[in-house]
């Protein structure tokens, strides 16, 4: 930390002269109070499939946000997902250029990728991180993009890289690992970085700590991940990648016997069976879209069926928050929705109306990603939380 102090010191002398004012009559004042009207300047990445979310903060404040999109014959000749961050480091570099970014960084910070299980928090990203990103040791997503970028640019920049609440966070119970057969144990695989950066913020609205607080969070995206928040650590979740609650275009939890059924009938090969399960699943196999606002839009214009399925999805949601509600043992501070389809508030109020006996209900619609990663870059600049090392 003292590093950062004296580049602090360093600008405000800057500043100062730039002004100038006389430097030395606020020698005496040169302390922690004073350190803090110097913002730190922090660049976040946040990569998806088909595109490259950037964003520059100062402290807490966006300044500057970017999505770079990337089209499918850019991306055709990378044969696996993580050979594409050099292209996308160099499409970053031509954005910040283009819109005169002065590349001058405190923190990098990318969002966490596929990696084996860890704690939540953010990690310093090292060579072995960047080994089993690249390697797609524990799978492959755009998310493990975020890390790779994150370095090569603080090598550019001469800072610090770091990701934070990858998707692999996992704080679960021991009972909660055991499933129905020893080969198939439960994994925590969910959306870490917004289900705790809304968890944190219900808290500070509330002002107490996340630690104090039991919160159910439901995460209402492209997958739904549903996470039982006992004092500050998530000891129960369904794997948003293959169980729990269907969504826009994830299949959920599926009659085992059945499935296992399909697998040998010799109809599908196993990748279109892995897709039938996540990517082609949920409301793109009922209703051939992953769109919800479409399907609201079906809803409101009488389609029947349409309004059954997106009931059928509301009502397998307010179940996964009921079984975390058993795992908290009933003592519920609150429920939390979040997630773009968080939007739609007829669909919340029907999951709401279901489970509103168990806790109160509060919705914080989207997933503000850029800014929970820049939080956590701001608290351990700030040396309020600790990086770890992977």
């Amino acid at each position: 930390m003292q590093k950062y102090k004296n580049i602090c010191i360093f600008r405000l002398f800057l500043l100062l002269s730039h002004k100038k004012m006389d430097i030395l009559q606020y020698m005496p004042i040169f302390n922690f109070q004073l350190l803090t009207i110097i913002m730190y300047k922090i660049l976040v990445i946040n990569p998806g499939s088909t595109s490259t979310k950037i964003a520059v903060f100062e402290d807490e404040k966006n300044i500057y946000e970017k999505t770079l999109r990337h089209s499918t014959e850019e991306l055709s000749p990378f044969p696996t997902v993580a050979s594409q961050y050099e292209f996308r480091e160099s499409v970053i570099l031509d954005c910040l250029k283009f819109d005169k970014i002065e590349p001058v960084f405190d923190m990098i910070i990318g969002r966490g990728g596929m990696l084996r299980p860890l704690e939540s928090g953010a990690y310093f990203i090292n060579a072995q991180m960047k080994t089993d990103l690249l390697s797609a040791t524990y799978g492959e997503h755009a998310c493990s993009l975020g890390g790779l970028i994150a370095d090569k640019l603080a090598q550019k920049f001469a800072c610090k890289a770091i990701i934070a609440d990858p998707v692999v966070v996992d704080e679960m119970q021991d009972l909660a690992r055991v499933s129905g057969h020893p080969l198939f144990p439960r994994i925590s695989t969910f959306h870490c970085l917004n289900q705790k950066a809304i968890a944190r913020r219900f808290a500070k609205e509330k002002g107490v700590p996340y630690e104090s607080l039991n919160l159910i969070v439901a995460h209402l995206g492209g997958g739904v991940s549903v996470g039982a928040h006992q004092k500050g650590k998530v000891v129960d979740v369904n794997n948003a990648l293959g169980s729990g609650p269907f969504s826009p275009e994830r299949s959920g939890t599926l009659p085992s016997k059945d499935l296992a059924t399909l697998c040998f009938s010799g109809k599908y090969t196993p990748l279109e069976i892995q897709k039938m399960c996540n990517g082609n699943g949920g409301l793109i196999a009922h209703l051939g879209t992953n769109s919800a606002f479409e399907v609201e839009k079906r809803v409101e214009a009488g389609d029947k069926h349409a309004a059954l399925i997106f009931s059928a999805m509301a009502y397998s949601i307010a179940k996964e928050i009921g079984s975390m509600a058993a795992v908290l043992k009933g003592k519920v501070d609150a429920i939390l929705f979040t997630g773009g389809i968080a939007y739609g508030k007829q669909f919340v109020d029907e999951i709401a109306e279901m489970v509103k006996f168990i806790a109160p209900t509060r919705t914080y619609a989207g997933e503000d990603e850029l800014l929970a990663l820049a939080q956590h870059a701001v608290r351990i600049l700030n040396g309020e939380e600790e990086c770890k090392e992977y």
